[in-house]
């Protein structure tokens, strides 16, 4: 049971942003909401949030426009293995605790009803670039044995894919591969099982999966293993099953401020001055999830990247949808990217 909420209760007057950082920094996947005396009004999750991002939300509207006003909730007295036993089928990972008067006064999660169950759902982690924007420290190391406070960034991503009970790990290798099998090995040491998928030549960010056709019957994840999130990949997983997708897409909102004053015109005419906009665009993530049927898509041993093969999906009229990752997210691509993730090196490195 959880009794201290403060870092997860957020007031009505919040933003969509101010309750993501709550649900960051709480890492429970949820915010609540309550008023100054602390009564519950609401509770939003990971999911109301990207529906909310989904429909068209800014990160500036209000947390009320996404927040759910009724939520299952526990009494005083009540066991934290009854509530979740009672929640978990309903597909409810949290669930506040209010007194007779709906004060808060703690939040039951899917902790208090055991240890986290496996799941089956292979994980392929694309590990083969050479990093060449990380030169000159990956001229002896491959960007995914980077460390972050003494961990490298691939044994970290495993480590919390274990900790969401993911057990099949797949890694597709080339460049240095004898650096990663060598500290990786078969994955024991850290509670999975480890395949190696083998490129001769760079195939792309899709291209090693063709070594997996007539392999797998569920669907996959595929993950750069050059980025770290603290996000919840079993969300993903549950989207594409409820979607009926034959491809799920991860997407983050990136955003950029032009430092001028914009002039739309029409001929010669003004038309209208926007000052130092602000423009949004949803952008890959780095993170799949894929039918096993995508797989007949991919040619074996030939170069092909992962908006080809979706491209490919899209173009047999099948559903390719998006997966909005509000969670904390770095994609280690610069060196600039790199020092960040090491100034918060123990952020990155907990595994709840």
């Amino acid at each position: 049971m959880i009794t201290d909420l403060s870092k997860i209760t957020v007031t009505p007057s919040a933003t969509i942003l101010d309750t993501i950082t709550a649900i960051s920094d709480g890492a429970v996947q949820i915010a609540l909401v309550a008023d100054d005396n602390n009564v519950l009004l609401g509770t939003v999750t990971d999911g109301d949030v990207r529906r909310g991002l989904l429909r068209g939300l800014t990160l500036e509207a209000n947390v009320t426009e996404v927040m759910n006003t009724k939520p299952h909730v526990a009494r005083v007295g009540e066991s934290g293995s009854s509530v979740m036993t009672r929640e978990l089928p309903q597909l409810i990972h949290q669930v506040p605790i209010v007194n007779d008067d709906g004060v808060l006064v703690g939040m039951y999660t899917d902790r208090d009803a055991g240890d986290r169950g496996e799941i089956s759902t292979p994980v392929v982690l694309m590990a083969g670039g050479k990093g060449v924007r990380l030169h000159p420290l990956t001229i002896d190391v491959p960007k995914p044995m980077l460390t972050i406070g003494d961990v490298p960034i691939l044994e970290i991503i495993i480590r919390k894919l274990h900790a969401q009970g993911f057990r099949n790990i797949f890694i597709s290798v080339n460049y240095l591969a004898d650096i990663i099998e060598n500290h990786i090995k078969d994955g024991a040491w850290l509670g999975v099982n480890v395949t190696y998928l083998h490129e001769d030549k760079p195939l792309g960010t899709a291209g090693a999966l063709g070594q997996m056709r007539g392999t797998l019957n569920e669907p996959f994840l595929v993950m750069n293993s050059d980025l770290l999130t603290n996000a919840d990949l079993t969300q993903v997983v549950q989207f594409h099953t409820k979607q009926n997708a034959k491809a799920t897409l991860g997407v983050r909102e990136y955003s950029f401020q032009i430092p001028y004053g914009v002039v739309n015109i029409n001929g010669t005419e003004v038309e209208s001055i926007s000052e130092k906009p602000i423009h949004r665009s949803m952008v890959s993530a780095g993170i799949y999830m894929l039918d096993p049927w995508a797989l007949e898509l991919v040619p074996e041993g030939e170069y092909c990247d992962m908006p080809t093969l979706l491209d490919a999906i899209r173009g047999r009229h099948e559903k390719v949808v998006a997966f909005p990752i509000h969670e904390s997210w770095l994609d280690i691509g610069r060196h600039d990217d790199l020092q960040a993730a090491r100034e918060h090196s123990v952020h990155w490195l907990e595994t709840k």
